[in-house]
């Protein structure tokens, strides 16, 4: 059984006892988080496809930590005033492992 999830405006192909990275997430290590923007559910004799999402259907993990992504580095250089500027950036992620994918959440609209 695996689902395709929606978190920080990306998808995910998620299956039970996955380790995802996601945008960070407000919750603290070890808390249980939700995910309920649900776009595809397959449980391998009929998939089920969202419009927009999977009604009744939930996606629980639970948060492991906290990592730092790859470093990014990028030059800005103006030609003709001698100015040069090296900066880089790494960006935080939600390590989240998925524990359960199942019926659960209340229907849209009720």
């Amino acid at each position: 059984m695996y689902a395709i999830i929606k978190v920080g405006g990306k998808q995910y192909r998620v299956a039970k006892d996955d380790i995802i990275e996601v945008e960070l997430l407000d919750a603290e290590q070890g808390a249980h988080v939700h995910f309920k923007e649900i776009l595809f559910v397959d449980d391998g004799t009929s998939p089920l496809v969202g419009g927009p999402h999977v009604p009744g259907f939930i996606v629980t993990g639970q948060l492991l930590d906290t990592v730092s992504g790859p470093k990014i580095t990028s030059v800005k250089y103006k030609r003709s005033h001698n100015t040069r500027k090296k900066f880089g950036h790494r960006q935080h992620y939600s390590r989240v492992k998925i524990t359960e994918i199942g019926k659960g959440g209340k229907k849209h609209g009720s």
